[in-house]
């Protein structure tokens, strides 16, 4: 039993000198595990809130202050087109040197009024002077040379007659004689080879008549070709000279229309040149009025077009009587006349408000004309949602536009509040978020 104890002992001390008593787990305080409880659900919430933020839309931020909508309302669409046109002169004459020459003379200042044929301007030119001269001197020797071909021609006529005429009278005493010989040769006393022989001499003077009635005809038609081409060169050398005379005539410069001189500056001693633009004379009777249109109405303008212009608060009908489609700058060019009177005060250069209608009015879902049209082009425009701070990017389609209105056919409704500010630089964005 001693052995027994002390082994039992032995073993116990063992066990206590290994810490083998020491390996059992003791319960942990309830706090602990309060607290641990507390930190898992805070952290479950924050990961839940975290999922939902990001589950939330977000757009390109946009300052609120920059932003502005605009309801989108039921109304009447007035289809009329307002116009900034300019006034000109319906008739514009241009003045471009013809000649060249040194300035003398100048006797009108710009912005004078001058009737057709007054005295603008003179010029001076030496080598036109001497051109005249030489034209002068060639048409005197070819007039004197028609002169001599005149009296040759007679002359020659003159002898040509003398030789028919000898010739005929030569025919005439052979007939005669041949007359006289045939009555001797029914009687006897010619022997038949006299008889022969005064019949051929007979008929040779009639062949030589023949002949020189034919030399005759030609050498006179020869002298009259000669005389023509003579009178023909006679006749360019006058025209020539009547043009070197109008070129120095045209020296002195003459209005060559009625009205108001403009864009004129020719001082004296001033060398011009050939085709040098010297100025224009507008005619201040009549004017038109030129306007610059969005290519988005070069399918909507014709000729005929009727409207009216606003010009010292009077409204005076006029009509579209030219229309040129050439694009330059997103525009083209309209031009209007007055139908009737034009406004006495209307001057050149004047501005004035045009209102062309192109349509009669209409219902219709109506937004603004403003920078949202040009930036989306009509097919898709920012609607502001619900809340008020997002904008979503949607398609739509837009019809007639005027200055003022735009006429909405689908993709947006009545009451529905659309971003009408400049939008170009975020049009990449579908959503837009609106910051304070």
């Amino acid at each position: 039993m001693v052995v027994a104890d002390s082994v039992g002992m032995m073993r116990s001390v063992d066990k206590l000198s290994h810490g083998a008593g020491m390996d059992v787990p003791l319960p942990p305080p309830r706090r602990w595990r309060t607290l641990v409880a507390v930190v898992a659900a805070g952290a479950g919430i924050a990961l839940a809130g975290l999922a939902l933020w990001q589950l939330q839309p977000r757009g390109l931020q946009v300052p609120l202050a920059k932003a502005r909508f605009v309801t989108v309302e039921q109304g009447l669409f007035r289809d009329e087109l307002a116009l900034r046109a300019v006034a000109a002169p319906l008739q514009t004459v241009m003045l471009d040197s013809v000649d060249s020459g040194r300035v003398e003379e100048v006797l009108v200042r710009d912005g004078d009024s001058v009737q057709q044929g007054a005295v603008l301007f003179r010029l001076s030119n030496p080598q036109r002077h001497l051109e005249l001269l030489a034209r002068e001197s060639e048409h005197a020797q070819q007039i004197s040379n028609l002169t001599n071909l005149r009296v040759a021609a007679e002359a020659s006529r003159t002898q040509r007659q003398r030789r028919v005429s000898d010739q005929a009278f030569a025919v005439m005493q052979a007939e005669k004689q041949h007359q006289r010989n045939l009555a001797l040769s029914d009687k006897g006393f010619l022997s038949t080879a006299a008889l022969e022989e005064s019949a051929d001499r007979l008929a040779q003077q009639r062949k030589l008549l023949l002949a020189e009635t034919d030399s005759n005809a030609t050498e006179s038609a020869i002298q009259q070709d000669a005389l023509r081409q003579m009178e023909q060169a006679i006749a360019r050398l006058d025209a020539g000279l009547r043009v070197v005379g109008a070129t120095i005539d045209g020296l002195t410069v003459r209005a060559p229309a009625s009205g108001r001189l403009t864009d004129f500056h020719l001082q004296v001693g001033e060398t011009v040149r050939p085709d040098q633009h010297l100025g224009r004379i507008d005619d201040l009777a009549r004017f038109k009025l030129s306007a610059q249109v969005d290519e988005y109405y070069l399918g909507r303008v014709a000729v005929g077009l009727h409207g009216s212009a606003s010009i010292g608060g009077t409204a005076w009908p006029v009509t579209v009587s030219g229309v040129y489609p050439q694009i330059k700058d997103g525009h083209f060019t309209l031009e209007l006349m007055f139908e009737g009177p034009q406004a006495p005060s209307l001057r050149p250069g004047q501005s004035s408000e045009i209102s062309l209608a192109l349509g009669g009015a209409r219902k219709a879902l109506l937004l603004p004309f403003d920078a949202w049209l040009g930036d989306g082009g009509g097919q898709w425009a920012y609607v502001l949602e619900h809340d008020g701070t997002l904008a979503r990017r949607r398609a739509i389609t837009t019809g007639r536009r005027s200055q003022s209105q735009v006429e909405l056919l689908s993709g947006l409704a009545a009451g529905e509040r659309v971003l009408v500010s400049p939008s170009a630089a975020y049009a990449a964005s579908p959503l837009l978020q609106f910051t304070q």
